[in-house]
């Protein structure tokens, strides 16, 4: 990996490219597609937080964030969360440790909101992100989000 890594917020210049970013075809039933995480971010702009994933000026990703939700917004005992709302890393760019990269940000934008705790939810199956996401140091809860899996990692101060 290297440095110039960095996330890039959604433009009129480069929306066109990220819509065309595509997972491998064994994933595309665990992850929305960037034009659907678009569109709920057009449709929730006060807690969704939608990011490019560039490698140099190569698009290699897309992250989107979420800040302070409910899961159950009829309970208001559940407590809000933070954390990862969707992860698309291009088919051709995984295993080169963007998707860490990716995770890494948001945990740090969360730290930045003064939370210390990233939700994260998957669809388990054999060719899911559960390895990856426990692999990062999330904790499986427990609980499910409809028909996801919840983990949930602990941030350290810095």
């Amino acid at each position: 990996m290297t440095s110039s890594l960095r996330l890039e917020k959604i433009t009129s210049d480069n929306v066109e490219a990220a819509c065309a970013l595509e997972v491998r075809p064994d994933q595309e039933g665990l992850v929305k597609p960037v034009a659907w995480s678009l569109a709920q971010a057009y449709a929730t702009p006060d807690i969704a937080w939608p990011r490019l994933v560039l490698d140099g000026e190569r698009l290699v990703g897309f992250v989107m964030a979420f800040f302070d939700v409910r899961f159950d917004p009829d309970n208001p005992g559940d407590r809000l969360r933070s954390g990862l709302w969707r992860l698309n890393i291009a088919a051709g760019q995984q295993g080169r440790g963007y998707g860490r990269f990716a995770v890494e940000a948001v945990c740090e934008e969360i730290r930045r909101r003064g939370r210390n705790r990233v939700t994260v939810t998957w669809v388990p199956g054999a060719h899911g992100p559960e390895g990856f996401y426990l692999g990062l140091g999330f904790k499986l809860t427990g609980e499910m989000s409809g028909d996801q899996v919840v983990g949930e990692l602990e941030l350290e101060d810095e």
